[in-house]
C-alpha cells in the first residue's frame, strides 16, 4: 500500500492534492490545477486558521523562522536584480517556531520538501533545486529544527513531485557540484563513477556530450541519511513534474514560470 495519497477538499472537491502518510501534520503537495491560487488561499484547504508564511525563493541554502520573516518585512524588503522590491524575504526554506504556523514552498521541477516532527509538532517547507541541494539546504533546515529541540529520530521527510533523475539532463559541472555534497573527497571522475555505481544511483549516463542525468531527490535523500535520519523516515513521491503534464508545471518542459505549491502546518 502506497504512503502517498491524493486528497480532495470540501471547498474544491473537483481538485486533488497529494499527501504523505509519513508526515504527522496537516499538509499538501498541490498541482497545476490550483494555479494561480497563492498560499494564503490554499491554506484554507489544509487548515482553516493557520498563520501563513512564505519567502521569495532564490535558489539559496537559507532557511528562515517566521519571526525572522516578520522582522525582515518590518525592516523593509530588499530589491531584486531587476530593481523591483521583493514581495517576501529572500530564502528557500521556512522552519516554524510555534503551533498553527504554516510554511510554504513552491516548485516547477525542483524538489519541494516537507518535514514534520512527530514529537514537537514543528515543521519545515523547503525548496531544493540543484543549487540549494549542492549547498545542503535540507540539512540546514534539519539543523534549525534541532536548534529548537527536535531529535533526528522524530523527524519525517517527504520529497514531493519533482523532475525525475531519468529525464533531468544536466552538464557535467552541475552533476559534480551537486555530487560533491555527498562525496566531497573524491576527484571529479571518481565521484561520477562512484555515484553511477551505487544502489539507486543519483547519476545516470546521457548521450549528450558533457551531459549526465541527475536525480536531485536521491541526492537529498543521501544527505539526510548521512546526517542520521533513517531511510524509512524519508519518502520520495512517485511523480515526475516533467513527465506528467496533466498534473504539474515543469519549467524544463515548457520554459513557463508557473509553479505548484506545497504547504505544511505546525501542530
Amino acid at each position: 500500500m502506497s504512503i502517498w495519497t491524493w486528497q480532495s477538499s470540501k471547498q474544491q472537491p473537483e481538485k486533488s492534492f497529494l499527501t504523505c502518510a509519513l508526515l504527522p501534520c496537516p499538509h499538501g503537495f498541490f498541482t497545476k490545477q490550483f494555479y494561480p491560487q497563492a498560499p494564503v488561499d490554499l491554506a484554507k484547504l489544509i487548515s482553516s486558521d493557520a498563520n501563513v508564511y512564505q519567502v521569495k525563493q532564490v535558489h539559496s541554502a537559507d532557511v528562515l523562522l517566521p519571526s525572522e520573516i516578520e522582522l525582515a518585512i518590518a525592516a523593509g524588503l530588499p530589491h531584486l536584480s531587476d530593481g523591483t522590491v521583493a514581495p517576501f524575504p529572500l530564502a528557500d526554506g521556512i522552519v516554524t517556531e510555534k503551533p498553527n504556523q504554516m510554511a510554504w514552498a513552491c516548485s516547477a521541477d525542483c524538489t519541494p520538501a516537507l518535514i514534520g516532527d512527530v514529537k514537537t509538532g514543528q515543521v519545515a517547507a523547503v525548496h531544493a533545486g540543484w543549487r540549494g541541494t549542492a549547498q545542503k539546504i535540507l540539512p540546514n533546515a534539519i539543523a534549525c529544527l534541532q536548534a529548537q529541540g527536535s531529535q533526528l529520530q522524530h523527524l519525517r521527510v517527504a520529497l514531493g513531485p519533482a523532475i525525475d533523475g531519468s529525464v533531468y539532463q544536466v552538464g557535467r559541472n552541475v552533476a559534480i557540484e551537486v555530487g560533491k555534497s555527498v562525496a566531497p573527497n573524491l576527484s571529479d571522475q571518481a565521484l561520477i563513477e562512484h555515484l553511477m555505481a551505487i544502489d539507486q544511483p543519483p547519476l545516470l549516463d546521457d548521450q549528450g556530450e558533457g551531459k549526465l542525468r541527475l536525480d536531485v531527490r536521491r541526492i537529498n535523500q543521501m544527505q539526510l541519511v548521512e546526517i542520521g535520519i533513517e531511510p524509512e523516515w524519508i519518502a520520495i513521491a512517485p511523480h515526475c513534474t516533467y513527465q506528467e503534464p496533466d498534473r504539474f508545471f515543469s519549467y524544463r518542459r515548457t520554459k513557463e514560470k508557473k509553479v505548484q505549491w506545497a504547504g505544511i502546518v505546525s501542530t
